[in-house]
């Protein structure tokens, strides 16, 4: 089953259990949202018609966020004009967690909790140790450092051709 809503100025086509992205609405995280404006349903029989009496699509708000910058760039050639934008539209997170129409009503599984994960058990002694052997360790790099940083002395394998004098 799916419905056809229209929020925003835009027309989404939902079934229980989407997750989509609308304009930003006026609600709070962890809220349940209702679209009335419901434009056509279909059942699961291949029928599709238009919203007949009490017809609902309710969301639970996810989230909120601004969509990636998008650039709005004028120009206005041999002018020596050019201006540059950039715009980042807010958008609401909506998971559809059930429809109703005509009586029936259509629900999303029920997601499951998540659990919190256990705190990692903190061991003092062991990162006490390692910085006892990295601190060992560090002279005898910075020795192998300085012996390998020297480069050779470069000598030249042809004297200068000004201070040759040809031979007659």
């Amino acid at each position: 089953m799916y419905a056809v809503i229209r929020t925003g100025g835009k027309q989404y086509r939902v079934a229980p259990g989407d997750v989509i992205k609308v304009e930003k609405l006026a609600s709070v995280h962890n809220s349940s949202v209702e679209f009335t404006d419901v434009l056509a349903v279909s059942s699961g029989e291949g029928k599709i018609g238009g919203p007949q009496g009490e017809t609902r699509v309710v969301g639970h708000v996810l989230g909120e966020g601004r969509a990636d910058k998008i650039l709005v760039f004028h120009f206005k050639r041999k002018k020596q004009y050019k201006k540059l934008a950039g715009h980042r539209q807010p958008f609401t997170t909506v998971r559809i967690t059930e429809i109703t129409y005509d009586g029936q009503k259509f629900a999303a599984p029920a997601l499951p909790e998540k659990k919190a994960k256990a705190p990692k058990p903190k061991a003092e002694a062991a990162p006490a140790v390692k910085a006892e052997a990295s601190e060992a360790a560090a002279p005898a790099k910075k020795a192998k450092a300085k012996t390998a940083a020297k480069p050779a002395a470069k000598k030249s394998a042809t004297p200068k051709a000004s201070a040759k004098k040809p031979k007659k």
